[in-house]
């Protein structure tokens, strides 16, 4: 993990965009808010992770919750975040070894032709943020 000791917190969390990991449960859709996570896996261990075990390289991972659509348009607005992301910083992973945050890191040490990536991961998952929500009413632009 990069010395994030040398950043903020809140420096560190403000740079980040508002942005949220769903997740489809029996009680509806739940919601992790990305800063939230970065900032409640700060301490956990780095560790290198294969490539070839990130599960959401091969599924619809960006589209199919709210109303996004995988236009040319879209596509290319990842692109431009892939290109911008920072590996240096580790993916959070869920309890189960799901992506909850860094797939345009993923995406992009693919790219590179990369065969593992650092990441971190809960041993138990935070609770949601949201419980049954719907992704185009949470908050975006704080």
């Amino acid at each position: 993990m990069p010395d994030q000791t040398r950043l903020n917190d809140n420096d560190l969390i403000s740079s980040i965009r508002p942005q949220y990991h769903f997740r489809p449960a029996p009680e509806g859709l739940l919601a992790w808010d990305v800063r939230r996570l970065v900032r409640l896996s700060r301490e956990l261990p780095v560790r290198p992770v294969p490539l070839s075990q990130i599960a959401e390289l091969d599924s619809v991972h960006w589209y199919g919750h709210g109303s996004v659509r995988p236009t040319v348009r879209s596509i290319v607005e990842h692109c431009q975040l892939m290109l911008a992301a920072d590996l240096a910083y580790p993916i959070i992973l869920g309890s189960e070894g799901r992506v909850m945050d860094g797939m345009h890191r993923v995406s992009k040490a693919l790219m590179q032709g990369a065969t593992h990536i650092d990441a971190v991961q809960f041993e138990q998952d935070p609770a949601p943020d949201y419980v049954d929500c719907d992704p185009d009413t949470l908050p975006y632009d704080d």
